[in-house]
């Protein structure tokens, strides 16, 4: 079976620190692009860009900061941007189709899938897939914030082997290297603490938009997705196919996890929680390490005013999110009987469809 690679590049890999695409860029990824597909592997671009590409071309002097003005100015450089691909590709025989995309693309799990059912058909037949995000037509409310959280979405819905994000530092370092000598550098991260959120930084360039915590947050979705991620530096040739292999500039964050189905990779990561709920510790032992549904017995709180079937966050009595889950009871009704034995409610519920608060095949813990 091929290996199936997704790579994200950012914007400041892509343009010139002034803006206006970098045209020497583009032509080196393509080539790094065209051998692995060479390999026989398949390969999904996530790209960003379109907003850097096309400022300069319609007329601002500085990436704009308005909705609007960046909605006109990823219109007209989207096209560049796709242009300047295309033309890089076919030099090594390789032929590229647009693909873009929103939250609500993935909040609507019907759309998911036909993004999906699209991917996998393009890929079939030796195209390479070149997505971004839709920001001529997002909404702030609707917006990835970045791509590297759209790339990881992207691993985890055509079950990639390998998620790279290339950025322009050689990965995690214990601190900012440009500023202390003494930093280390971190090849390996075998799971994502707090420590490892601690020492990430802020955004790094005035073209891009992700920081190397942004990278963090998109290798956690994808870890917890059963996909391995490699953040790192890619700029000379053959460096990308080392990458896939293990041997790159940057830091690898392993995963332990299988595949999560596309259901439970949009409860953990897409959806938005209506409310909130508190469990006691025995409820957060029968979700987290039992496998277990949760019963109105195991809930100490509920907040927000959600209905059957929406999706709640859940967390401990000290505020620890644990997970979401879609929840079987509206919130007035769940008010009366948390707390209460499985037979107290019963009898207080003429018809209850479900027991269970949350059912287990609904639930996803994101506790680390």
């Amino acid at each position: 079976m091929q290996r199936r690679i997704v790579v994200k590049i950012g914007s400041s890999s892509l343009t010139t620190p002034e803006g206006g695409l970098n045209r020497d860029s583009i032509a080196y990824f393509a080539a790094e692009l065209a051998a692995l597909k060479s390999a026989e592997i398949q390969v999904v671009l996530v790209t960003s860009g379109a907003v850097a590409a096309g400022f300069r071309e319609i007329g601002y002097q500085e990436r704009p900061k308005l909705l609007h003005e960046k909605q006109a100015a990823a219109a007209v450089g989207q096209a560049l941007l796709m242009q300047t691909y295309r033309e890089a590709l076919v030099v090594h025989g390789v032929s590229a189709a647009q693909v873009l995309l929103t939250r609500s693309d993935f909040q609507n799990r019907k759309r998911m899938g036909n993004a999906s059912m699209a991917l996998e058909e393009l890929l079939t037949r030796g195209i390479l897939p070149i997505i971004n995000e839709n920001d001529t037509v997002s909404v702030d409310e609707l917006k990835f914030g970045d791509n590297d959280t759209l790339s990881a979405l992207v691993a985890n819905l055509i079950k990639a082997d390998q998620l790279l994000i290339l950025t322009d530092t050689d990965g995690l370092y214990t601190r900012d290297p440009r500023i202390d000598p003494s930093a280390v550098h971190i090849g390996t991260v075998k799971e994502i603490t707090e420590e490892i959120y601690g020492i990430a930084g802020g955004a790094g360039t005035s073209v891009g938009t992700g920081g190397m915590r942004s990278k963090i947050d998109a290798a956690k979705i994808a870890s917890r997705g059963g996909v391995p991620v490699f953040v790192g530096k890619v700029n000379l040739p053959g460096e990308l196919r080392q990458s896939v292999d293990g041997h790159g500039r940057g830091t690898y964050f392993e995963t332990h996890s299988s595949a999560l189905p596309r259901k439970k990779q949009w409860l953990g990561f897409i959806s938005t929680p209506i409310g909130t709920l508190t469990v006691d510790a025995g409820a957060e032992e029968a979700l987290i390490h039992g496998g277990r549904s949760l019963l109105p017995v195991g809930v100490r709180g509920a907040k927000g005013h959600f209905q059957t079937g929406d999706v709640v966050e859940v967390q401990n009595p000290d505020g620890e999110v644990l997970g979401r889950g879609i929840v079987n009871y509206d919130a007035e009704l769940l008010q009366d009987i948390l707390g209460l034995p499985s037979s107290e409610v019963m009898k207080r519920v003429n018809d209850v469809h479900r027991l269970e608060v949350i059912h287990r095949d609904e639930w996803i813990s994101l506790k680390s």
